[in-house]
């Protein structure tokens, strides 16, 4: 079943999988190593689950047999990083709780949430105190920079105004020059200067972007800055989050740094 609220599981789970790697982050900050058996191949964070836990496919390829083996009584899903045909699926066989998080706010109940799910609740609750204090104490730049934050390329793709990223860059003082697109639009790169670009973000994920991508794209676009941006810290809406603010801080100062 997909569990529409938290009390519809009257129990505590002992056998948890994964399907979203910041999730998975977060079911380990809360202290459920021993309850969680299945994670993705994409489930990097804590490096020694992703060693020794029990991978299920990727996030969009769930193998379904492995999950049969495993016998979960919960899989936490979302409605964005995973496949909904899976998801109903899976949800024939067990209980699925399934997050949908487009701002720093619905993360927020989100870590709640799953705190209520997984009877960690005093944990979780502890983890989005910190994580707040961290966004508040966070140095606001004076003047936002009219930015563009990469996804993807051949094609180019950004993040529009409806997606947990663009509120991240808000939260980081960037302002999305396409936020007034819808979740993840492609683009063309002549584009960035009719829309006044100052920044282009160019992100770690999904698209490895590189340095050499710096090197090309400065070449079609002088005037803009371009810098590397580490995904996790805009698109990672678990515990992650609570090292954002830290991050995005020694971003602005880069950026201040750039002539």
């Amino acid at each position: 079943m997909i569990l529409q609220q938290t009390s519809n599981l009257n129990y505590i789970p002992k056998r948890i999988i994964s399907l979203v790697p910041s999730q998975t982050e977060l079911l380990s900050d809360l202290g459920l190593e021993d309850e969680t058996v299945g994670i993705t191949k994409f489930c990097v964070h804590p490096p020694g689950w992703f060693k020794t836990k029990e991978k299920i496919g990727g996030t969009k390829t769930v193998n379904i047999d492995k999950v049969l083996k495993l016998q979960p009584d919960l899989i936490i899903a979302n409605k964005e990083e995973n496949v909904k045909e899976q998801i109903d699926a899976l949800a024939a066989d067990y209980p699925v709780w399934v997050s949908d998080i487009n701002n720093l706010a619905d993360a927020m109940q989100m870590i709640a949430d799953i705190g209520t799910l997984t009877g960690k609740s005093a944990a979780a609750g502890a983890l989005i105190s910190k994580i707040s204090k961290a966004f508040d104490e966070m140095p606001k730049m004076e003047n936002s920079l009219k930015t563009a934050y990469l996804i993807w390329r051949e094609p180019y793709m950004t993040v529009g105004g409806d997606t947990f990223i663009n509120d991240m860059m808000l939260q980081g003082g960037f302002e999305n020059i396409f936020a007034g697109l819808a979740r993840y639009p492609h683009i063309d790169i002549g584009d960035l200067p009719m829309a006044h670009c100052e920044l282009l973000l160019l992100s770690s994920e999904p698209y490895p972007f590189k340095q050499k991508h710096i090197n090309e794209l400065s070449k079609q676009l002088p005037g803009i800055k371009i810098i590397l941006a580490d995904g996790e810290f805009f698109s990672w809406y678990g515990s992650r989050m609570l090292q954002s603010p830290a991050y995005f801080t020694r971003l602005i100062a880069q950026i201040q740094g750039i002539n």
